[in-house]
């Protein structure tokens, strides 16, 4: 397998666990709670940013700009989950809530495994 086939395997990897940041950011950024929590707000847009930053993968031209800016923006991403983390139990305790703390915390890891080569 080419270096190129092996690089986009890796996106599409990643692509996949960002579809689930995609729907925790959006469960984040129209819960109510969030109106009221600049801390939640900020965990939003960091979230959106990285997503944002790798982009959409149709238009994916060279896996190794996707790779390497996903790598940029990973420690922004891994803040992001780990505040969500600890004000979690703050801002609710409902399921839906926890649950997301759940599913980023594995698509992170997941994109961090990846990044890493181990995923």
């Amino acid at each position: 397998m080419s270096d190129q086939a092996k690089g986009m395997e890796k996106v599409r990897a990643i692509d996949t666990e960002v579809a689930h940041v995609w729907m925790i950011r959006t469960f984040l950024k129209h819960a109510d709670e969030s109106e009221d929590d600049e801390d939640l707000r900020d965990i939003v847009r960091d979230l959106y940013d990285f997503i944002l930053a790798v982009g959409p993968l149709d238009e994916v031209e060279d896996p190794a700009v996707y790779l390497k800016m996903a790598r940029k923006k990973l420690s922004k991403l891994r803040k992001a989950t780990e505040l969500y983390e600890q004000i979690q139990p703050e801002v609710s305790g409902h399921t839906n809530f926890v649950m997301a703390a759940r599913s980023l915390r594995t698509a992170v890891d997941r994109i961090a495994a990846v990044l890493a080569g181990t995923g």
